[in-house]
């Protein structure tokens, strides 16, 4: 391997690990609202209270995500106009709703089918979901 494609890996290794990085942040975000709605907002456990929790909790970590993605992650010069302005917010968020889709479809199968506790399927969702997010919105977002 040449010298110039190992630099570019060794970038991209840096950039998935500062989107690691917000990932776990945006994470806190997100696992903190589901916790505070389905513990002391929707406590009824019912499976729309959870899917409800889990999609507030997904608003706060997008957010979240965002704004440290473009100043924390993807700040190269190239990137500093890619990822601004109202189009690429919606694409970031479309990539993050399939996102909670997939979260969604792996609460359902951790709590209910697997009988996992509600934040340990969280944690392994999450993981998953990681790896979507990031290779979506570096793909269809941050492309420069």
């Amino acid at each position: 391997m040449d010298k110039q494609a190992l630099d570019k890996y060794i970038r991209l290794f840096k950039e998935f690990f500062r989107y690691a990085i917000v990932g776990g942040i945006a994470f806190l975000a997100d696992s903190g609202t589901l916790f505070v709605f389905k513990e002391f907002i929707l406590k009824g456990g019912s499976k729309p209270e959870l899917f409800a929790s889990t999609a507030m909790g997904f608003i706060a970590g997008l957010a979240v995500n965002y704004i440290l993605s473009i100043i924390f992650v993807f700040k190269k010069s190239e990137n500093s106009s890619s990822g601004k302005g109202a189009k690429a917010f919606i694409v970031f968020a479309v990539i993050g709703v399939i996102g909670l889709g997939l979260t969604e479809l792996g609460m359902y199968a951790g709590v209910y089918l697997l009988k996992w506790h509600y934040l340990v399927t969280k944690v392994i969702t999450a993981a998953l979901v990681l790896v979507w997010n990031y290779c979506g919105r570096k793909i269809f977002v941050f492309n420069k």
